[in-house]
């Protein structure tokens, strides 16, 4: 049987060595709840060792998209899962959660046990900056939908939060101030136009600068991962101090900051008050893209967006601080008109 199944072009043994190999890996993300290992037919997780009196689950899913293109193009296969992980968990913490667990999929069209190795470490990685365990998943050798060096990623995670305690758009209100976090570049979204701009309409090249008087070669620059803000929005989800949390994800601008909001209200975004990076300065230039573009469609330097009461503040400002975490005040919440994101000068 073995044998008619590797003639069909998928190899078994390989299959047996990815789970020893990932082993290890997932091993560095444990945690407390975590129960088993890697290889049952299910991933368990002990919620009763989280004292939560009115326990609400909030999970995610999401994939890389067309950055895995450029991974694929450039054979750089490290980071690739920090992204995955990234996407989703981000997303989970915006609603107020505590990570838990994540599980990954992974599609390729030929087994090969060392790039999967490589493509996992990256998710264990992720999941250890994103307090979340690896505790299962699946890869998938499937040779007539994959060309042998393709592959697809996707994650999904899970988190925890007390029901009283969730961030809705019930929280937000009028007067709240708006804190930006940077973003460590194009994170995972907007890929199939900066490969259109960069690649069709300019032949740029993955192993060539691509920013004056920056020395990062382009495959560095769009393969940097997407930042986790586990570390830095957890404590203040924790302390309560937030009424509104944004992931600057797939939509830009336009469309994740109205998802913290209710239909009464909109957001006021000070012009200029944090410098975009010059890698969306420069894409922009090379697609003659305008500004609403831009910011309808990438995070431009800005990956997660924070609201907070007037009266919070301080608190906030002095926890990130703390971290020695960067922030920028970039606008406010105030009553809406017709458009659910405004542009405007900032306040003096």
């Amino acid at each position: 049987m073995k044998k008619a199944y590797e003639a069909a072009g998928v190899n078994v043994d390989a299959g047996y060595e990815v789970v020893t190999r990932i082993k290890k890996h997932a091993q560095r993300t444990e945690k407390l709840g975590v129960m088993g290992h890697i290889g049952g037919f299910g991933g368990c997780f002990d919620l009763s060792a989280y004292a939560i009196e009115e326990p609400v689950l909030v999970s995610g899913t999401d994939g890389v998209g067309t950055k895995l293109s450029v991974a694929i193009a450039a054979n750089q296969h490290d980071t690739i899962g920090i992204d995955c992980v990234a996407m989703c968990v981000n997303d989970i913490v915006a609603q107020g959660a505590k990570p838990l667990y994540f599980l990954d999929y992974l599609a390729v069209g030929k087994n090969n046990p060392e790039k999967i190795e490589t493509i996992v470490s990256g998710i264990a990685t992720g999941c250890v900056a994103g307090q979340m365990a690896l505790i299962g998943g699946e890869t998938a050798e499937m040779p007539d939908m994959y060309q042998e060096e393709d592959y697809d990623v996707a994650g999904f995670a899970v988190g925890i939060a007390e029901k009283s305690h969730l961030i809705s758009s019930e929280k937000v209100a009028e007067g709240d101030l708006l804190i930006g976090l940077p973003s460590s570049g194009f994170h995972s979204n907007g890929f199939s136009l900066v490969r259109k701009i960069l690649f069709k309409d300019h032949n740029f090249v993955l192993t060539e600068p691509f920013i004056t008087d920056d020395a990062r070669l382009l495959q560095d620059i769009l393969l940097t991962p997407t930042k986790i803000y586990v570390a830095t929005v957890l404590p203040l989800i924790e302390r309560q101090l937030l009424s509104g949390v944004a992931h600057i994800t797939g939509g830009g601008f336009y469309e994740n900051l109205p998802r913290m909001l209710s239909s009464e209200l909109a957001v006021e975004i000070y012009a200029d008050s944090w410098q975009v990076p010059a890698e969306f300065k420069k894409l922009a230039e090379l697609g003659q893209l305008s500004n609403q573009e831009m910011f309808e469609v990438f995070n431009m330097g800005i990956g997660m967006v924070l609201a907070c009461s007037k009266e919070n503040y301080e608190k906030v400002v002095t926890q990130l601080k703390s971290q020695k975490e960067a922030f920028y005040v970039i606008g406010k919440v105030v009553p809406r008109d017709q458009q659910g994101v405004l542009f405007v000068e900032a306040e003096a």
